[in-house]
């Protein structure tokens, strides 16, 4: 899946390490929250449906049922029917963020909800 270089920049700004272990620079892949799969609408490919993590990560949460429920829990993955605007948690810095349509992040505040 190749993405514009314009979205892979915004990307890189708005993540600067991978969402589960930290870890950061050019070695970081992009996943899909709301998974694309196979010759499936570009229209996934939005900022918000996206993030960087490390390969590491990526590959325990897509073959392995138990980080795929913690994936899941912790927002890195979304099914089909869940909105994009559902928090993402930083574990690193242990925080909720939502990823928005544009580019950017912002903190979210569990009393938002309410």
């Amino acid at each position: 899946m190749a993405l514009p270089k314009k979205t892979l920049a915004l990307l890189r700004a708005r993540d600067p390490h991978c969402y589960h272990c930290g870890i950061n620079g050019e070695t970081l892949v992009v996943q899909h929250r709301i998974n694309r799969g196979m010759g499936s609408s570009k229209l996934l490919d939005g900022l918000d449906n996206l993030m960087l993590i490390c390969s590491f990560w990526n590959s325990e949460m897509e073959s392995t049922s138990a980080d795929a429920a913690a994936a899941r829990g912790w927002g890195h993955k979304l099914s089909a029917w869940e909105a994009t605007n559902r928090p993402v948690f930083d574990i690193p810095t242990f925080t909720w963020y939502t990823l928005l349509p544009g580019g950017t992040r912002v903190v979210f505040n569990i009393g938002d909800c309410f």
